[in-house]
């Protein structure tokens, strides 16, 4: 558990509760539908929409594939999908020309071995 909260952390956690208060108004759900159709109580969609409490990890994924978000946010983690994260793995592992030798090795491709060549 969390012992302190930054600013930036109160207003991230607040930011995006507000964020999933107003999906679940586009979608035309109730705050008691939703909690119903995610499987967790009144309080704890609260304590996620409005950004305080300590909510499960479970419990905001639960809330976020009850409002078809959940992929959206999982793939918004991936470094991948971040230029920030694609430069550090560059750092990490090498630029793509050097990185080439991992999928063909600078003689050319290896020969894979048949069965009826052994």
């Amino acid at each position: 558990m969390v012992t302190g909260r930054s600013p930036a952390r109160t207003r991230l956690l607040k930011e995006l509760g507000s964020n999933i208060s107003r999906w679940r108004t586009l979608q035309g759900l109730s705050a008691t539908v939703l909690a119903e159709r995610a499987h967790i109580t009144r309080d704890t969609l609260r304590a996620i929409e409005t950004g305080t409490g300590a909510p499960r990890i479970d419990s905001l994924l639960a809330v976020l594939l009850s409002l078809h978000m959940a992929n959206t946010v999982v793939a918004s983690t991936d470094p991948w999908n971040s230029l920030a994260g694609r430069a550090l793995m560059d750092e990490l592992i090498g630029t793509p020309n050097e990185r080439r030798w991992m999928t063909e090795p600078p003689d050319g491709p290896i020969p894979i071995a048949r069965r009826d060549d052994r």
